[in-house]
């Protein structure tokens, strides 16, 4: 702890400087929960000077007590406090554009740990867990695909969904879900969901350290 009267951000860990985004009262809807998830997206993004895609993933991998596991698995995920280090591990055998934003996903849970009680409170339609997930999702599309980017992206001519999904190195469902979120494109009708919230079953540890693929 410094005794600066006004320390820059990285006076204070990223954590802390995310953290400090959450309200410090109870969130009472998934739409707000969702505002700070993207209020989060875009301070990291400003932390590190990111102004452009794709957003490279490699930043949360090097940030301070994160350690990246490739595993086998039977989820996408999970994320857990080893006591000494934060463990982000990720399923081997999926893609690099999947472990991207399984990785973002994860480092969401990271940020809300010791908050998510006050983020997540439940509704009549959704879990307290199930709006974490959601939320989770919301903010790693935020941190992959930022808004003022994939505008800048579609309306500068790269409108085919494959083409965005290239460049910002995501699924076609998280660009095609963006494009929605943004208002870009209209909402489609019930056939694709906002968001395919990943299963928090899976909090096994093995040790494996290893680097994402393509990273």
């Amino acid at each position: 702890m410094t005794n600066e009267i006004n320390p820059t951000p990285f006076d204070r860990s990223v954590l802390s400087t995310l953290r400090s985004l959450i309200p410090n009262r109870d969130v009472h809807s998934l739409a707000e929960a969702k505002q700070v998830a993207e209020h989060q997206a875009i301070r990291l993004l400003q932390l590190h000077n990111i102004g452009d895609g794709p957003i490279p993933v490699e930043f949360i991998a090097e940030l301070p007590k994160i350690e990246i596991e490739l595993v086998e698995a039977p989820v996408s995920g999970a994320s857990f406090w080893n006591g000494n280090a934060w463990i982000i591990q990720l399923n081997k055998h999926e893609n690099y554009s999947r472990q991207r934003f399984t990785l973002a996903h994860e480092y969401k849970h990271i940020i809300d740990h010791n908050r998510a009680d006050g983020l997540y409170l439940g509704s009549k339609d959704l879990t307290a867990a199930a709006q974490a997930e959601h939320a989770a999702d919301y903010f790693a599309g935020c941190l992959l695909v930022p808004k003022i980017l994939l505008k800048r992206a579609y309306y500068g001519g790269m409108q085919k969904p494959s083409d965005l999904a290239n460049h910002f190195q995501v699924s076609e469902v998280a660009i095609l879900v963006r494009l929605r979120q943004t208002g870009i494109a209209e909402p489609a009708p019930r056939c694709l969901p906002a968001s395919a919230p990943f299963s928090r079953s899976w909090q096994y540890r093995m040790n494996n350290p290893t680097q994402l693929q393509g990273v």
